[in-house]
């Protein structure tokens, strides 16, 4: 027994003996009156500066724990890769490490980012200290952006060449791989829909050769976690109210060339919409006008969507009413047993919150003040969610930004807030092309360059050239949309324009003159807009077989014009409406000044409906009517001419009264147009932006000039035309492209028919 504690008695004072060198060296002077700090290995760090992170001065004690806060110091400037202390008699000897200057960052292998982009991403720069960890994050950092641009595979490694005098090269070697895209794509636990409707509702696509132009079809967390959304949104608005996705995996393929995505969701029993009803606490509110405005009845199925636009448009009519401060709120009782939803939306008055700051960013182009002065509603006004999403639209029909984003945050006190704008800006610039074929008048083209945001204020500047077998034109236009710092837009147009009616009318002429104008908004959805125009016209080359009303009317004329027009716009968007219509009507009267005389009218109208999804209907209509005064006769530039364009099927003058001897169009004095039009998908994958048209469209023109003394053989009736056809519309990366054919269906003999048109355009 006495020889087991010999032997323990031993192997303690072992490990004693052994762990005296360590903990003697860390508290190697402690208690030592420190007389000196000597500092070693320093060569560009001044020696006062290492001192100011030290906390162990001349005339102190050593202490430990001083040392090592000392060291973290130190450490913590990232100047130093290596920091010792240690007592040598009374003195304190700190020796330093220090970290290589970056000379200069470079990148290799990278082809699809260029260098400027890289550099502005790394944090390591050329002239600052090198660190590995600030090295690290950049590998991070490229990493990451090369996988938001569908790169899963890529690799970086630095690489470090030491220089002369303590500098380094900083070299990032690439292999950016190539894009990762999306293999496959399933759903599991959907019984209600087959996988392929789900694909069509998310935005993730799978990859395919054709998709070469989207990047739809390449991972991204960031639209994964929107697909989870589009999903939930999809089967609320098919009634399935107990809807969720219950896990959405993106799985990299072993050969890290794809990713598997796997949604798993719970369909759930569908709902119908049970008892609807509205409550509302503010006095003299008449509940029962408020019914109008439900956009559901009891025993339809259950949609999200309808209750969103409910709510959005009680606000608004409440708002209307004088009521500041509203807060509609549906109150949902789900009734399992039955599968319906009863649903009443109470009314009542919400906090009363104003509007403390507008916060803007991402307009690195676009002036502050020509976003702030879109919105409807200042710093200071009572907060109103209809005017914020008026404001959020007023942005969007710019044309300015690919994204426009408001959202409200808590201000300083409970009932202020900041509205944070977040906009991403897009290329303003266009350069349009335009072509067309005509039995009559052969291939046409146009071009135009414009600029709708003019050094980032909002200025619209336009140059057109048009080319073609039958009129040549050029014009310069320029918009300042709030002339004078007031919501006035005012402009001038210089034109200049050739047209060979040869082939139609037996003549040619040309104009050039100017216009100034200005327009203003009386509310939201109307407008009125005042012009005048100056212009100079010449009808020469006439041929000697011409009609004699044409041969009359050869020679120069000076036509000083004032017009007016009003616009009614309901529409959702500018650029493919869905919904609400856009009517016109224009007044204009010539005579000051020149030696035309007459009065004007026309009037159009187009209203737009979606009838199911991704099936929009639009019906469009025009009229005009035109008569001289003052004993003068209207010349042949100043009467309407319908076809082309205003009425697909027919030429350029295809309809309307004709020279019964030569077929020279004459033009007339009142006409119509009207077209119903059906846009619908094609059964082709969205993303290819591939659509069709069927349309039927009708129109007349009469109303011939006759003069005295002139053979007034003339052709012309009042006739319906009628033409019906089918187009394709192609939204592509080059512009919207477009084809008509149109059979005409009723039609004068002497008519002059065009079956097809086509048209292109781009942006830059």
């Amino acid at each position: 027994m006495s020889l087991i504690f010999r032997w323990a008695a031993l192997a303690v004072a072992a490990v004693l003996a052994l762990s005296m060198p360590a903990e003697a060296q860390r508290t190697k002077g402690t208690g030592t009156t420190i007389t000196a700090v000597q500092i070693q290995g320093n060569v560009r760090a001044e020696p006062e500066t290492i001192r100011s992170y030290l906390q162990l001065k001349e005339g102190q004690a050593y202490d430990a724990a001083a040392a090592d806060r000392s060291l973290k110091a130190l450490f913590s400037t990232g100047l130093f890769s290596d920091v010792t202390m240690d007592m040598q008699g009374s003195t304190l000897v700190v020796k330093v490490t220090e970290n290589p200057i970056i000379n200069r960052v470079a990148f290799e292998g990278n082809h699809k980012i260029e260098d400027d982009k890289l550099r502005d991403e790394v944090q390591s720069k050329a002239r600052q200290v090198f660190t590995q960890a600030r090295v690290r994050a950049d590998v991070e950092r490229l990493l990451t952006i090369y996988r938001r641009s569908g790169r899963y595979n890529a690799v970086v490694e630095p690489k470090i060449i030491k220089l002369e005098q303590g500098r380094v090269d900083l070299v990032f070697e690439i292999n950016e791989g190539n894009v990762t895209g999306i293999k496959r794509i399933t759903f599991i636990g959907n019984k209600r829909f087959s996988d392929g409707t789900l694909r069509g509702q998310i935005r993730t696509v799978e990859s395919a050769w054709w998709r070469f132009l989207s990047s739809d079809d390449r991972f991204d967390p960031d639209r994964l976690n929107l697909d989870r959304e589009l999903l939930r949104k999809f089967y609320l608005s098919e009634g399935y109210a107990d809807f969720r996705v219950e896990s959405a995996v993106a799985e990299l393929s072993p050969t890290r060339d794809g990713f598997f995505l796997t949604f798993t969701i719970h369909e759930g029993e569908r709902y119908k919409f049970g008892k609807v009803d509205i409550s509302t606490r503010f006095q003299g509110l008449d509940v029962d006008t408020l019914k109008s405005y439900l956009t559901m009845d009891e025993g339809d199925w259950y949609d999200a969507n309808e209750v969103d636009k409910t709510v959005t448009a009680m606000s608004d009519a409440v708002g209307t009413l004088g009521y500041a401060f509203v807060d509609v709120r549906p109150n949902i009782r789900r009734n399992r047993e039955t599968h319906t939803i009863d649903i009443t939306f109470n009314i009542q008055e919400g906090p009363r919150v104003y509007v403390e700051r507008i916060d803007i960013s991402g307009n690195t182009r676009t002036l502050d003040k020509v976003i702030r002065r879109e919105f409807r509603l200042a710093e200071g006004d009572a907060f109103s969610t209809a005017k914020v999403r008026r404001s959020e639209q007023r942005l969007k029909n710019l044309g300015f930004f690919e994204k426009v984003d408001i959202s409200a945050t808590p201000g300083s006190t409970p009932d202020k807030t900041d509205l944070q704008v977040q906009v991403v800006e897009q290329s303003t610039g266009e350069i349009s092309f335009g072509a067309g074929y005509s039995s009559v008048g052969g291939i046409l083209g146009d071009i135009s360059i414009r600029e709708r945001n003019l050094l980032g204020k909002g200025q619209d500047l336009r140059l057109g050239l048009s080319l073609g077998t039958l009129s040549t034109l050029v014009d310069l236009s320029f918009t300042e949309p709030y002339f004078l710092d007031r919501p006035v837009a005012a402009g001038f147009d210089i034109f200049r324009t050739t047209n060979d009616r040869q082939a139609i009318a037996s003549y040619s002429d040309s104009s050039i003159g100017f216009a100034l104008r200005a327009g203003w908004s009386f509310t939201e959805h109307t407008s009125q807009t005042v012009r005048y125009t100056l212009r100079d016209t010449n009808i020469y080359n006439v041929q000697p077989f011409a009609s004699p009303l044409v041969q009359s009317q050869a020679g120069e004329s000076v036509t000083s014009e004032i017009s007016e027009t009003v616009a009614w716009d309901t529409r959702d968007q500018r650029l493919n409406p869905t919904k609400g219509f856009l009517v016109r009507n224009t007044i204009a009267v010539a005579g000051l000044l020149g030696d035309n005389y007459y009065f004007r009218t026309t009037a159009d109208a187009t209203f737009y409906q979606q009838i199911v999804e991704d099936f929009v209907a639009s019906i469009s209509g025009s009229v005009g009517y035109i008569a001289p005064f003052n004993n003068t006769t209207l010349r042949l530039t100043n009467r309407f001419f319908i076809g082309g364009d205003s009425l697909p099927g027919w030429a350029v003058g295809g309809i309307g009264p004709r020279d019964g001897n030569t077929a020279d169009a004459l033009g007339g004095q009142y006409y119509y147009t009207g077209m119903g039009e059906l846009s619908f998908p094609l059964g082709l994958p969205k993303e290819i932006g591939i659509v069709g048209k069927a349309f039927v469209d009708v129109g007349s023109l009469w109303g011939a000039v006759y003069q005295p003394g002139v053979d007034n053989n003339i052709l012309q009736d009042q006739l319906m035309r009628v033409g019906t056809g089918i187009g394709l519309q192609w939204v592509s990366p080059f512009g919207p492209i477009r084809i008509d054919y149109t059979i005409p269906l009723v039609y004068a003999p002497y008519d002059r028919l065009q079956a097809i048109r086509f048209s292109f355009g781009t942006r830059f």
